[in-house]
Order: structure tokens, then C-alpha cells, then sequence
């Protein structure tokens, strides 16, 4: 059956006639990948003999949530498409998207970070102006993500606001990789998203320090000396036993996976730890905080 199939009522600029033209942004550059999903759970959907109301209705989903799925506008969730693989008979096909459909919900500039985060044995972080994705609470992502200019969709924000959640995974995965965050004082007295956000957040990196996987040192604005002054960074260890670096600046990112430039950041973040406060005196630094709000 072609892929190119409309229903009746169906022109190449909508989906079915009605409430299933539903508004929302272009998917970003890059994600190819949610056009192509779409186009053959369409293509299973009608082998079926499914309309987008009746399938819906048998997934769990509103018939304009298909249709968006369908059109390549919204990032469907693995669950979705577990259950759509199975109920449309298509032989695993959907299923073997699910990785490259999953990265589609970041930024483009983000994606190959994403990647190498998800399958990391060990992860390095510094931070000098927000709270890492990774340890960051519903809240405070919503308000980094509302915070920024030109601003964002709210469709836009809400799966922004998913998909920096769907990182913190990393946390339950086997083996657990060994992470550490050097995190700028500064950023813990900025009261994104308000006092209240503010707090909720705190509380996060107090629960989150407390793994035996995880270290989280805050270096205080008193040092004289702060080798990160260039900008926040990460560095990954890979499976291959690579060390990889990841740098971002105002959405435009590099990896780099050359030898001296990533020995360069791992001197930095050497240097960094040392500077900062240990991680039982961040996280007692962090309780005094909390006690100050």
C-alpha cells in the first residue's frame, strides 16, 4: 500500500477532515525521522482497517494526538509505540524507530549529547549558568525552557520539558554510570522560576547527591581561582573506553573526541574539582541554603 494514501477528505497540507487538524509547530530541522514514523503508522494503520478515532480509541490516545503522530509534528512515546507495533500487526518495524524517534524530541543542536549521554559508562559535568538537565526538577525546566527568547511554543516547552525528564533515566539504568557535577555557586542563588521552584530544586540535588554513584560539588563564588570561566561542559566515557566532550554555547554545540582537545577540558575539570567544596560539604552547603529560604 503506498505510503502517499489519504483518507477521504484528506489533502497533502491536513490531516483528516476537522478537529484532527490540529495546530502545532514544524518539526525543527533533523527530524526527518518523525515524518517517516508517521507515514508508516499511517501506512499500518490503514492496512488495518483502523480510522484515527478507532485506533485512538484501542491506544489509549485522542484522534488529534494520532493525527499529529501521523504528521510528524508530535514525538510519540515508547509506550505508544510498543502498543502500536503490536496492535497494528507491524512486525517490529515501528519498534526499530523507537531510539532514532526518542532522540527526535531534543533540540537538534543537542541530540548527539544525548546519544552519548544514554549509552555512557561515566559522565563529567560543570555547570555555570542552570542547574544540568540531569538533575533538574519539573518545575525549574519549565521555567528555564519559558525563560528563553525568542520564546518557545508551549507545545514546543512541554516536550522539551519531557524529554530533559526522560534523561534522568540514566539513573535507573544498569550499570549505573558514575557521574559527578561541579556546579557554580552562582547558579544555586538564581531564583529561576521563583523561591518556591527555587527550593523544589535544592531538595533534588540533595536527593540526588546522596547516591553512592553520584557526586555534586558546588565551587563558591569566594575562590580566587576558577578554571571554568570559558563555560560550562561535559565529558563522557564511552563503552569503547573513550573518553568524548561536549561543549555548548548559546544552542550551537561541538563534540569533540580529539585527544588534546579533550584532554584540555579533563585538566579543567581536574582543576575544578579541586577548587570546589567536597561533596559532603556541597551537600551541607546546599542544607544551609534550603534553611535560608
Amino acid at each position: 500500500m503506498s505510503e502517499l494514501v489519504r483518507e477521504p477528505g484528506e489533502t497533502a497540507e491536513q490531516g483528516e477532515p476537522g478537529q484532527d487538524a490540529v495546530p502545532g509547530p514544524s518539526p525543527e530541522p533533523g527530524t526527518g525521522i518523525l515524518r517517516v514514523f508517521g507515514r508508516q503508522l499511517k501506512r499500518f494503520r490503514l492496512r488495518a482497517g483502523l480510522d484515527r478515532a478507532e485506533f485512538g480509541g484501542r491506544t489509549g490516545y485522542s484522534t488529534a494526538t494520532i493525527a499529529a503522530y501521523e504528521q510528524g509534528r508530535r514525538v510519540p512515546p515508547p509506550k505508544f509505540i510498543d502498543v502500536a507495533d503490536e496492535l497494528l500487526d507491524a512486525g517490529g518495524i515501528l519498534q526499530e524507530m523507537k531510539e532514532e524517534v526518542a532522540r527526535a524530541q531534543y533540540p537538534a543542536f543537542f541530540r548527539d549529547a544525548a546519544r552519548l549521554e544514554a549509552e555512557a559508562l561515566g559522565v563529567l559535568v560543570y555547570d555555570a549558568q542552570v542547574v544540568n538537565g540531569l538533575l533538574q526538577t519539573e518545575e525549574y525546566a519549565r521555567a528555564v525552557f519559558s525563560t528563553m527568547r525568542p520564546p518557545l511554543e508551549d507545545e514546543v516547552i512541554e516536550q522539551r520539558v519531557a524529554a530533559r525528564l526522560a534523561r534522568q533515566a540514566i539513573f535507573a539504568r544498569r550499570p549505573v554510570p558514575l557521574m559527578s557535577f561541579v556546579i557554580d555557586e552562582s547558579v544555586l542563588q538564581r531564583p529561576i522560576g521563583g523561591e518556591g521552584v527555587l527550593r523544589g530544586q535544592l531538595e533534588q540535588l540533595l536527593l540526588v547527591g546522596q547516591k553512592r554513584t553520584v557526586e555534586i560539588q558546588i565551587l563558591p563564588l569566594s575562590r580566587e581561582q576558577n578554571a571554568g570561566l570559558a563555560g560550562p561542559f561535559m565529558l563522557f566515557d564511552t563503552q569503547e573506553g573513550r573518553r568524548i566532550a561536549y561543549v555548548e554555547v548559546q544552542n550551537v554545540s561541538q563534540v569533540h573526541t580529539e585527544r588534546h582537545l579533550v584532554r584540555g577540558l579533563e585538566t579543567k575539570y581536574g582543576t575544578l574539582r579541586a577548587q570546589a567544596l567536597t561533596p559532603q560539604e556541597s551537600l551541607t552547603y546546599i542544607e544551609n541554603l534550603l534553611g535560608d529560604l
